[in-house]
C-alpha cells in the first residue's frame, strides 16, 4: 500500500505539462497549453493541459484528471504501476512498506530480467525491419496484400531470412541464454551433448514478422508468417516470462485511439486481418494469438471500450471461435457494455472481404453484427427442434450454463424472460427451476446465490455449517462457514424468525437440541385490564418478553449494507478478504449499494488497494462521490487506524448473511406451495449464523 502522503509529493514534485507533453504534442494557449486529444479522434485541439492546477481536461469527449490518472488512461496501465512510472521519471522511490526486503528484491530482480528481455525482442524487431527493405521478394507480397509502406512502418512489420543463424549478425553473442529465453533461437535438445555443444537455430525463417507490443508499447513476442506455402502458415513466439498468448492481444497497442474514435474494439482472428483491416480504415481492430479468446482479453479490451464486436469467418471453425468467445465475454456483459458478433460469408475473412468488397460493404456488415443476447439464443438453440418438447428441453440444458455465467442485472433478467418464451414456459417456473438446480460454475465464473455455491476456501477458525440429520434435506443450500464471520463468543444466540404459517410445520419436529420451546403472541397495541382484552396488531408474531430498554432514545447503528460500503471504501485492503460467495453476497445488495459495489470491484481489479485520498479523486471524477456519501451512510473522512478492522468487517458480513438467509425464508414461507425442507435447511444456517 502507498502511502497518500507519497501520492501528494509526487504530484508535488512533477509537471503536468511535461508529463502529457512526452505523448501529446502540446502548444501554448494563455496560462495553458492545447493539443489534440489521445483519448478521441479530432482535428481541433480541446484538450488542455493546466499548469496551475497540474490538471488536464479535453472538452471533447470528457476525460479528466492529474498526471496519474493521465498514464493510467493513456498507457492502459493500473495505479500502482503509473505512480511507479511518474516516480521513475522524478527520481523518487516508491515506499514498499508492506514487503519485506526479500520481497522487494526479488520484484526488482525480476523486473530487470523483463526489461532486459524486452530490450532483446526490440532489437530483434529492428533487425527484421532492416532486413524487409532489403528483400524485394517479402516487399512484393505485402504490396501484393494491398498493404502500403506506411502501414508497415506503423505495425513495425520485418522479415526473418531464410537462414539457420541470421540473428548471429544482430547480436554479439548467438550462445546468449537470453536469446533461448526470449524464444527467437531454439537449443536443439541433445542428452548426449553439453549447452555448449548442443546446435542453436533461429525459431523464425523465410517469414514476415509482425511484432507483439503489449499496451505499453513493448516488443514482447513475435508472429511470423509464410511467404509461399508451407507449415504452419503462421508461427508465434512461444512463452516466455514477458509474453502470455492468453493475456495479450495484438495490434492492442496501435488500435486504442481508433478505438476511442470509433467507440468500439474489433477482434478478429489473424495478423494480417488487423493490418489489412487498419490500411483500409478500421484501424481499431486486435486480433487473438493463435489461441481462444479468454476472459483475460474481454477484461482488457473493456478497459479502453464499453464495445466489442468479435469478428469471424462463417465456417463451422469460425461457429466454433464464436462460441469459445461467447463464453469468454459472458462474464463481463452488462447493460453498459455492447457485444456483438459478425459472421462474414464462408469464403472471406475480413482481409479478403474488405480488399475485394471496400470498406463501406465491411461498415455495413459491422453495423449488422448480432447483439450478445441473440448469439446466445441462438447457439442454445442450434440444432434443436422447438416445435417439440424434446427439443426445447435441450435448448434449456444447453442454456442454462451460459445464462449462469451472466453478472446479475437486468441483461440476464430479460434473458431468462426470452428463454422462457421460447421453451414455452412461465418466466416464474423457469427461474423456480434454474434456481433449485443450476450447474456448477463454469471456471473463471464467480458462485451467484441463484445456484447451490461451492464450498468457499477454509478460513482460519472456520467451520461449515453441518448436514441436516433429519432425513428431509441432505445439504444446505448454502454451504457458509458461520464462525467466518465473529470472533469467537462475540454473540450469543439469538431468537429465529419463524412465520406464523409456518411454526406449527416447523415446531412439529421440535425444538433444536437444548433450546427451550419458544412462546410467541401476535404483535400490537394491548386495550384491557388484568391479562384480558383484544390486539390490534395485524397478525405479526414476536417474543413475550420485550427488550427493557425500549422507550429510552438511542442513536440507531448504520445498517450492515451501509456499513459494509463505507468500510471497503475507506479500506480498500479489505477487498482481497472478501471470499467468492461474501462478493456475490455484496454485488447482490439491492439498488444504489450493488451498483456502488460493482465500480469498486472494478476500480480496485484495475488499480489495487488504494488509499483514500486517491479512491476520493477517482469517485470524483466519476461523479459518484455524492452516490457513495449516500449509500453508506454520511461523508467520508481519511481513516483512522482500527486494529479491529477485520474483526468488525466480517461481523458486517455476518449480518448480510443473516439478513439474506431470512429474506430467502420468508419467500418460501410466502409461497403458496412452500418447501418445507429448503425452508428448514435455510433457518438451521440462520440459528448457526446467529450463535456464533
Amino acid at each position: 500500500m502507498i502511502p497518500p502522503g507519497f501520492i501528494q509529493d509526487l504530484l508535488a514534485r512533477v509537471d503536468i505539462v511535461d508529463i502529457v507533453g512526452r505523448h501529446v504534442d502540446l502548444k501554448k494557449a494563455g496560462i495553458n497549453h492545447k493539443g489534440l486529444c489521445p483519448f478521441h479522434g479530432e482535428k481541433t485541439p480541446s484538450f488542455t493541459v493546466s499548469p496551475s492546477r497540474q490538471t488536464f481536461h479535453c472538452f471533447g469527449c470528457g476525460q479528466h484528471g492529474n498526471a496519474v490518472g493521465f498514464l493510467m488512461e493513456h498507457l492502459g496501465i493500473g495505479f500502482i504501476d503509473a505512480v511507479r512510472d511518474l516516480a521513475q521519471q522524478a527520481g523518487m522511490q516508491v515506499p514498499e512498506d508492506d514487503r519485506s526486503p526479500q520481497q522487494r528484491e526479488q520484484e526488482k530482480a525480476q523486473k530487470q530480467r523483463q526489461a532486459t528481455l524486452t530490450e532483446i525482442l526490440a532489437k530483434a524487431g529492428q533487425h527484421y525491419r532492416q532486413q524487409l527493405k532489403g528483400n524485394p521478394r517479402a516487399i512484393e507480397y505485402l504490396k501484393g496484400r494491398g498493404l502500403t509502406g506506411q502501414i508497415a512502418l506503423q505495425f513495425g512489420l520485418g522479415y526473418a531470412p531464410d537462414g539457420w543463424r541470421s540473428l548471429a549478425s544482430a547480436f554479439p553473442s548467438y550462445d546468449d541464454p537470453l536469446l533461448v529465453e526470449t524464444g527467437l533461437v531454439i537449443l536443439q535438445d541433445d542428452p548426449g551433448k553439453s549447452e555448449a555443444e548442443q546446435r542453436r537455430y533461429d525459431r523464425f525463417r523465410d517469414r514476415v514478422m509482425f511484432p507483439i507490443r503489449n499496451v505499453l508499447g513493448e516488443v514482447v513476442g513475435f508472429g511470423g508468417r509464410v511467404l509461399d506455402k508451407g507449415e504452419p502458415k503462421y508461427l508465434n513466439s512461444p512463452e516466455t516470462p514477458v509474453f502470455h498468448k492468453g493475456k495479450e492481444l495484438y495490434g492492442l497497442y496501435e488500435a486504442r485511439p481508433a478505438m476511442r474514435r470509433r467507440g468500439y474494439a474489433l477482434v478478429v482472428e489473424g495478423y494480417m486481418d488487423v493490418v489489412a483491416l487498419a490500411q483500409h480504415g478500421f484501424g481499431n481492430a486486435v486480433a487473438t494469438l493463435g489461441t481462444a479468446c479468454t476472459q483475460d482479453h474481454v477484461q482488457k479490451l473493456f478497459r479502453f471500450t464499453e464495445s466489442v464486436v468479435f469478428s469471424f469467418d462463417g465456417d463451422a471453425a469460425g461457429r466454433r471461435a464464436a462460441g469459445r468467445a461467447l463464453e469468454a465475454a459472458l462474464p463481463h456483459a452488462n447493460e453498459t457494455r455492447t457485444i456483438k458478433f459478425l459472421f462474414l460469408p464462408t469464403e472471406h475473412d475480413p482481409d479478403s472481404y474488405v480488399r475485394e468488397l471496400g470498406a463501406d460493404a465491411f461498415e455495413r456488415c459491422i453495423e449488422g453484427a448480432v447483439p450478445l443476447s441473440r448469439q446466445l439464443m441462438e447457439t442454445a438453440a442450434d440444432g434443436c427442434d422447438l416445435g417439440t418438447p424434446e427439443g426445447r428441453a435441450r435448448m434449456l440444458s444447453v442454456a442454462k450454463p451460459l445464462w449462469a455465467a451472466l453478472p446479475e442485472g437486468l441483461l440476464k433478467r430479460q434473458l431468462l424472460g426470452e428463454l422462457a418464451r421460447r421453451a414455452q414456459l412461465p418466466d416464474a417456473e423457469l427461474q423456480a427451476l434454474w434456481a433449485n438446480a443450476l450447474p456448477p460454475a463454469a471456471p473463471g465464473t464467480r458462485p451467484r446465490a441463484d445456484r447451490p455455491a461451492a464450498a468457499p476456501a477454509p478460513r482460519p477458525a472456520a467451520r461449515a455449517v453441518a448436514p441436516s440429520t433429519d432425513g428431509v434435506h441432505e445439504d444446505p443450500y448454502f454451504d457458509i462457514p458461520a464462525s467466518a464471520y465473529g470472533d469467537e463468543g462475540s454473540h450469543g444466540p439469538d431468537e429465529v424468525h419463524i412465520p406464523h404459517d409456518l411454526d406449527a410445520g416447523v415446531a412439529s419436529g421440535g425444538p433444536p437440541p437444548g433450546q427451550p420451546q419458544r412462546k410467541w403472541e401476535p404483535k400490537g397495541d394491548f386495550k384491557g385490564k388484568g391479562g384480558k382484552g383484544k390486539w390490534s396488531g395485524k397478525g405479526e408474531w414476536r417474543k413475550r418478553d420485550q427488550d427493557p430498554t425500549i422507550g429510552m432514545p438511542l442513536e440507531l447503528p448504520p445498517a450492515p449494507m451501509n456499513l459494509a460500503v463505507r468500510m471497503l471504501l475507506l479500506h480498500g485492503e479489505l477487498w482481497h478478504q472478501i471470499g467468492e460467495q461474501d462478493l456475490q453476497l455484496l454485488h447482490e445488495l439491492p439498488g444504489e449499494h450493488g451498483q456502488l459495489i460493482a465500480w469498486l470491484e472494478r476500480f480496485l481489479v484495475d488499480n489495487g488497494p488504494t488509499p483514500w485520498a486517491v479512491l476520493q479523486v477517482a469517485l470524483q471524477e466519476a461523479d459518484l462521490m455524492d452516490l457513495a456519501q449516500r449509500v453508506s451512510g454520511g461523508p467520508l473522512t481519511a481513516p483512522p487506524g482500527d486494529e479491529h478492522l477485520e474483526a468488525e468487517f466480517r461481523e458486517t458480513l455476518r449480518k448480510l448473511w443473516i439478513g439474506k438467509l431470512q429474506a430467502d425464508a420468508d419467500r418460501i414461507a410466502r409461497s403458496p406451495q412452500p418447501d418445507m425442507a429448503r425452508f428448514q435447511s435455510l433457518q438451521r444456517q440462520i440459528r448457526d449464523l446467529k450463535a456464533v
